[in-house]
């Protein structure tokens, strides 16, 4: 009889013991619920067209094979918009990396008003890039656009400047509305950034008689060097899929002249209705985004090191 209360105790304490173990296995698995949500609307909505593209990429009359690829690599335009897709990307890339550096600089000053301008700031990456898109076209008709009637102000301008029907002052027309468009997200990251250095830092600099552009250099640099780096990374593949604008400014023209990867794999499969082609470029455009990824980790991994 002396020992039914030690087994009860001991199969409470069993029973204790198994709750325990139940409770850390689900408060293990609780936050991979939490974000189960999350990953089957990213496998639906990017990881299945990814693969469901590149498997398009592989077929033929005759079945799978590469012939797509062989085509693509053989074909002059393709390798003349790869061409245009490295102008306009890196010309974006620079632009919008110094213009949202310069203002984020800006910003960071104490100056009265500032908190309303850098509200003003965030305009024009808050407009949907549709009604941006028309309204540059608008302002550059060559009969009535604004920025015409700005360069007849200026000795000399007697005609007006076929924007959208030029090759060179397309590019030119696209890359700039992508950087007005997309420099107020980069501009308040690195503000933050910018923030985020100590002033204790800079006062040191000072009292050693280092002026701003040392200060710049040596300590601002080197304090937002990640951020700057990972924005260039993200500005890069922003530049690369950009589709809206360059599509509903130019179509992509004049004469294919403001063609990158994004308007030619939806000519490709929506104009022409050749999906397997479309599904090989979009799978160029994805080897490029990954390896600017790739030597975005491995070039932060180096300087970590170094250091």
């Amino acid at each position: 009889m002396a020992l039914a209360p030690a087994l009860s105790g001991t199969a409470t304490e069993a029973r204790r013991r198994a709750r325990a173990r139940r409770g850390v296995v689900g408060s293990r698995a609780f936050p991979y619920l939490l974000i189960l949500p999350m990953l089957a609307l990213e496998g639906a909505l990017v990881i299945y067209p990814i693969i469901r593209g590149a498997l398009f990429s592989l077929e033929t009359d005759t079945g799978l094979g590469l012939d797509n690829y062989r085509t693509m690599l053989a074909d002059p335009d393709f390798w003349r918009m790869i061409g245009h897709t490295l102008v306009f990307t890196l010309s974006v890339d620079v632009a919008i990396l110094t213009i949202g550096l310069s203002l984020a600089l800006l910003m960071n000053w104490s100056f009265r008003g500032r908190g309303l301008v850098r509200s003003l700031l965030t305009i024009p990456w808050a407009i949907p890039e549709v009604p941006v898109a028309i309204t540059f076209v608008l302002m550059l008709d060559p009969s009535f656009g604004v920025f015409n009637a700005f360069l007849r102000l200026f000795p000399g301008v007697t005609e007006n400047p076929q924007w959208l029907l030029d090759p060179v002052l397309a590019m030119v027309v696209v890359i700039a509305v992508t950087v007005w468009k997309g420099f107020p997200f980069y501009s308040l990251v690195l503000l933050s950034a910018l923030q985020s250095v100590p002033d204790e830092l800079y006062e040191a600099g000072r009292i050693d008689g280092a002026g701003r552009f040392a200060l710049f250099c040596h300590i601002t640099l080197p304090g937002i060097r990640d951020t700057l780096a990972l924005l260039a990374v993200l500005a890069f593949i922003y530049s690369t899929q950009q589709f809206t604008l360059i599509w509903l400014i130019t179509g992509g023209g004049p004469v294919d002249a403001t063609t990158t990867l994004a308007p030619a794999i939806y000519m490709q499969a929506f104009r022409f209705y050749n999906f397997p082609y479309a599904g090989a470029i979009a799978v160029v455009g994805f080897v490029i985004s990954a390896v600017a990824t790739l030597v975005f980790v491995a070039a932060q991994r180096r300087v970590e090191t170094s250091e």
